[in-house]
């Protein structure tokens, strides 16, 4: 099996999370799944490069399996995360178009969900876990930022066009009000990128989880329209985001 994540580990106190940007599916998988399927449309292809930085250090995580394996970004015990409206789940059986994943028949069972838990989601969150505490260890603080993107368009979820960057931090108890502060007044000082907080995306999983402010762990999920980094308009997004978390890990440490 080809390793579950792809990682580098810096002495920082800057950890980045990807957990939607793989496409890799077992064989065993494969063959209960559609054709169309296995081209993995919704995941979140090509935000990994977008924080690829130079001139400091950061830990970084990125998953290697589909989000249709196993969802990073939930709860390995299931449940809801937006209480009332229409999403996907830890071992999802819709794409975002609501088309079938599996054959019919073929969806995972109560026990092929708690063996992709085992052999996906664990060793991701064992190893975040353990990128978070070193970072707090070293640096009594750290600033997770999990990185996602999404189509423009999602009826399914949402109506109309989706602000090009959304920011969540879990209605501000997933990063102190500094923090937060901080990167609203840098998206607003600029004028190439829409942005709304704690809208839809109010932070998954991962954001509600490793978030402890009072800790010294300050979580933030940026989700960004996949349109807004294609070709040419990557590097953009990438300096701009440099420079924005630059100034926050100042803050965080400060």
């Amino acid at each position: 099996m080809k390793a579950v994540f792809e990682l580098a580990v810096a002495d920082s106190p800057l950890v980045i999370s990807v957990p939607h940007d793989g496409a890799l599916i077992p064989e065993a998988i494969q063959k209960n799944m559609h054709d169309y399927a296995l081209d993995t449309p919704d995941r979140d292809s090509g935000i990994s490069a977008v924080f690829e930085f130079t001139g400091f250090q950061y830990s970084k995580i990125k998953a290697n399996y589909s989000r249709y394996v196993v969802d990073l970004n939930r709860p390995a015990t299931g449940g809801a995360l937006y209480a009332g409206q229409n999403e996907t789940t830890v071992c999802p059986t819709t794409l975002f178009d609501e088309r079938r994943i599996y054959l019919a028949g073929q969806e995972p069972r109560v026990a092929d969900v708690q063996q992709r838990v085992a052999d996906y989601w664990q060793p991701y969150h064992d190893q975040l876990q353990s990128l978070v505490e070193r970072a707090v260890e070293k640096f009594g603080c750290c600033l997770l930022i999990d990185a996602h993107s999404i189509d423009a368009e999602v009826p399914r979820f949402f109506e109309g066009r989706l602000s090009d960057i959304s920011v969540g931090t879990f209605d501000r108890k997933s990063c102190g009000a500094g923090i937060e502060g901080l990167l609203l007044n840098a998206l607003e000082q600029q004028t190439n990128y829409s942005h709304v907080v704690n809208d839809r995306f109010k932070g998954g999983f991962i954001t509600r989880h490793y978030g402890r402010p009072e800790s010294g762990v300050h979580a933030i999920q940026l989700e960004h329209v996949k349109d807004m980094y294609a070709g040419d308009r990557c590097q953009a997004l990438t300096d701009f985001w440099q420079t924005v978390i630059q100034k926050l890990l100042h803050q965080v440490g400060s």
